[in-house]
């Protein structure tokens, strides 16, 4: 995602885009090819396997994320708003796919197994379904075709790819000069929105330091058995996918700078609450604080999101969303990390 914000401005965005979609449908596929061959038995082979596609997710959601946020940076909020809203309901349907599989294979045998089988195969035809419904029919949009050929008068030509396969030639959008095709630097454009990078980055640095590894090390032993951490990651999924439709009503929509980093800066309290709801609370109360802390994620998220872009035309939005983009996986890489420490101290460190 470095290089690929670095470059954003060389790179065609349909190429980066339709190569991220392939490579997630390619390494999905990949890890079910693994196990089938395998029969599940494992090894550091298959585990080598495994881990090499893991690290090509990593790659394809750069392309992907990156390129996507950066495109419809330029269009309107709105759909930027859906974009993230659509991120969040892949995270609600996989806890919905996980509790289906897991009421139907967990008393057979190798149930878990299965459910993954099952679950891997519907993954592969959706991340078929977006390699066509991205080169073909998100092209031929109307509006879809009017945001890019404005974006290619502002001087953007990262759009000319998608422009000439949806029959628009893009060669009487280069004729207005150098002074179009002027934009803002990645630095000027970084430095102006510094704000926004911090909120964003630590949004996901605090969730992901505690979601999902706190809720499956630290949750103890409840009434509701195994299927405790699944409930947990299904209400955080689910509330993360409401909260991120709150911000369409125009008065619930947090767009001050000062108050987005006071409610960013405040989800901090949620590491200690964590802490001492599972060493003194109820299951009750850990269902609520995983649920709120889904819902502080996806709004806050839109809420920063979507003002970022204003004031800015085609080119220097796309470079913004690349930006935003890397400092949102920067904070998923670090909140990863610290991960980790909730299990210091356990007998399974």
């Amino acid at each position: 995602m470095i290089i690929l914000a670095y470059y954003e401005s060389k790179i065609n965005t349909r190429k980066r885009n339709l190569a991220g979609f392939t490579l997630f449908f390619i390494s999905i596929f990949l890890v079910l090819v693994v196990d089938l061959a395998t029969s599940g038995k494992g090894g550091i082979g298959p585990y080598i396997g495994i881990c090499v596609l893991a690290a090509c997710f990593g790659i394809a959601d750069a392309q992907v994320e990156g390129g996507m946020v950066g495109e419809l940076y330029f269009m309107c909020p709105e759909f930027i708003q859906s974009y993230l809203a659509g991120l969040a309901a892949s995270g609600a349907l996989i806890s919905v796919l996980r509790m289906v599989t897991k009421a139907a294979f967990e008393k057979s045998n190798d149930g878990l197994r299965k459910g993954a089988i099952l679950f891997l195969a519907i993954s592969s035809l959706i991340e078929l379904v977006c390699i066509f419904l991205y080169a073909i029919y998100f092209t031929k949009l109307p509006i879809v075709k009017y945001y890019r050929s404005k974006a290619a008068v502002e001087g953007s030509k990262t759009v000319a790819a998608d422009l000439a396969a949806a029959g628009i030639s893009t060669e009487t959008k280069d004729q207005g000069g150098d002074k179009q095709q002027e934009r803002l630097s990645n630095k000027i454009l970084f430095h102006e929105n510094l704000d926004y990078a911090v909120d964003i980055f630590f949004i996901y640095a605090v969730t992901l330091a505690i979601f999902p590894g706190f809720l499956y090390e630290n949750t103890g032993t409840h009434g509701l058995g195994t299927w405790y951490s699944v409930v947990l990651i299904a209400m955080y999924n689910v509330m993360d996918l409401i909260s991120r439709y709150i911000p369409i009503v125009p008065w619930l929509k947090l767009e001050s700078r000062k108050g987005l980093l006071i409610a960013v800066f405040s989800r901090f309290l949620l590491i200690p609450a964590f802490y001492f709801t599972a060493k003194y609370g109820a299951q009750g109360w850990m269902i609520f604080l995983t649920s709120f802390l889904g819902l502080t994620n996806g709004y806050l998220t839109v809420c920063v999101l979507t003002v970022a872009p204003r004031g800015y035309k085609g080119p220097e939005q796309n470079a913004l969303g690349n930006l935003l983009v890397l400092c949102l996986l920067s904070g998923i890489c670090v909140g990863a990390v610290l991960d980790w420490l909730w299990i210091i101290g356990k007998g399974t460190f």
